[in-house]
């Protein structure tokens, strides 16, 4: 249960992410609630999950599912970017992601 809550947090994680582009610096009422309440709940998620498994592990993993999936999404909705370099860079966050999870105790 704590993996499935993490990787909940990481959700929520590249939800604020995005809403942070949607809010537009916060000048966006409706962009920026979301973008905070998100927050909020991600470091909820993180903070419980944390309580079981490896603070540097977790927080790792927490970080990676972020990174990844705002880059992902920033592919498929901002039109940025896909080329081999940036592909192959998410596809070693993606590794080190599953790394962690399989080796930690």
């Amino acid at each position: 249960m704590p993996w499935l809550v993490l990787i909940l947090a990481g959700c929520f994680e590249v939800a604020w992410a995005i809403g942070l582009k949607q809010s537009q610096g916060f000048t966006k009422l409706w962009p920026s609630l979301w973008t905070v309440a998100c927050m909020a709940v991600s470091f909820v998620l993180l903070a419980w999950a944390l309580k079981h498994i490896p603070v540097g592990t977790g927080y790792a993993v927490w970080t990676g599912i972020g990174a990844a999936g705002t880059a992902v999404l920033g592919i498929l909705w901002f039109e940025e970017p896909a080329n081999a370099g940036r592909l192959a860079s998410l596809v070693l966050i993606v590794a080190g992601v599953v790394g962690l999870k399989l080796f930690s105790a």
